[in-house]
């Protein structure tokens, strides 16, 4: 009888030559539990979604009340469903009034794919602007405005009317013209190693926006939700999006996302034509049940709030002289080595003694350190000591 193992490499489709592989049978809170019993901490949070933890008891619940009501009943918009309203309200109950009407899809890619035909259509323009090293998604139109050649060339020919621009560059804020329908920009580019903006970056980078016509779509699939020790990351720095993309965090373990603009944008959508931006399973009322859930936890645990004195251990304690430089803000930090060959073989030895790390697409020689929120002092603590002892 062939092993799960075997059955996942003959019959689950892969997306590298080498994946982990490890049978995972448990997760809870901070912690994953394989085959063989095996602990594990997960310093990663499955690439910045578990920001509440594995399986945490409110997100279960909320999960298990609403299996009790009804699952899937219509596509996204006919009906009035109560976990879709609430959590729409409760979201642009934290957000500026101008973020006041929610779009609900099924992960980052497609809010962010939402997201530039709502700006298309709003401005009627067709340029988009993108960031070198910007990660956006995998679908044909986010691939199009990913900041990697090496990602995007075997797929051409890709959405035309796309323009890279340098994060952080003021001088290439002059590439933004009338003809530009929208730029989009990771609040903090996660893939490129948690490169943070430059003090009053984001702030140019809005007036010129302002000053052009053009909508700028803030990117916070993988640095909201409290990842950063506010709520939205773009809340350090002093904007506002016109359009604001989520996912990953969003839904404490359930797929999720969302693009959300202001209630004129945003009815560009309904005319011209009817059903402007469609979906079957976006908003489903599972998903919606958990991410309010999650929404609520952050804030009543106070996990934001913390986030800064974790952030800063985090910083204290990875001190060695192969490390070249921490960086990155809040719990989305990057530990860089001399190589992706140095940092690839720590975090193997990582993982060998319990703690799963890993790198950045666009930042090979760095560590990814984005564990849920939940994580505590003590477990800081013990992150850093292997990762020191792995060195």
């Amino acid at each position: 009888m062939l092993t799960q193992r075997q059955l996942f490499l003959n019959h689950v489709a892969q997306t590298s030559e080498t994946p982990l592989a490890l049978e995972i049978e448990k997760a809870e809170g901070l912690y994953l539990y394989d085959s063989s019993g095996k602990k594990y901490m997960d310093l990663i949070s499955g690439i910045s979604v578990s920001n509440v933890g594995h399986r945490h008891p409110s997100v279960l619940k909320a999960i298990k009340d609403q299996l009790d009501k009804y699952m899937h009943l219509m596509v996204y918009g006919e009906y009035i469903q109560a976990p879709q309203v609430q959590l729409a309200k409760e979201l642009t109950t934290h957000l500026p009034e101008n973020l006041s009407s929610v779009y609900f899809v099924n992960s980052g890619s497609e809010a962010i794919e939402g997201a530039m035909k709502l700006a298309k259509r709003y401005t009627e323009r067709t340029e988009i602007i993108s960031f070198k090293n910007a990660y956006h998604g995998s679908t044909q139109g986010s691939l199009s405005v990913m900041g990697s050649e090496e990602f995007k060339n075997a797929y051409r020919p890709l959405l035309p009317d796309t323009k890279l621009i340098r994060f952080n560059c003021d001088e290439d804020l002059a590439g933004i013209s009338g003809r530009t329908a929208c730029v989009v920009v990771e609040t903090i580019q996660g893939e490129a190693g948690a490169v943070v903006p430059a003090v009053d970056y984001l702030q140019k980078l809005k007036r010129t926006c302002e000053q052009k016509g053009a909508l700028l779509v803030v990117d916070e699939i993988q640095c909201g939700f409290g990842r950063t020790g506010k709520l939205f990351a773009f809340e350090h720095y002093g904007i506002t999006p016109d359009i604001l993309c989520l996912a990953k965090g969003m839904g404490g373990g359930m797929p999720i996302g969302a693009f959300i603009s202001s209630n004129e944008i945003m009815c560009s959508l309904t005319h011209d034509p009817i059903l402007g931006h469609i979906t079957t399973f976006g908003g489903h009322p599972v998903s919606c049940a958990a991410s309010l859930a999650t929404l609520r936890t952050l804030i009543s645990e106070n996990l934001i709030e913390q986030v800064e004195a974790k952030e800063k251990l985090f910083k204290e304690l990875l001190v060695h002289p192969k490390i070249k430089s921490v960086n990155g803000k809040g719990l989305l930090l990057s530990v860089s080595f001399e190589s992706y060959e140095v940092n690839k073989a720590i975090i193997d030895r990582c993982i060998e003694k319990g703690l799963i790390t890993d790198w950045f697409l666009f930042n090979a020689h760095s560590m990814r350190i984005a564990p849920p929120l939940t994580i505590s002092l003590d477990e800081i603590k013990w992150a850093c000591s292997v990762i020191l002892s792995s060195i």
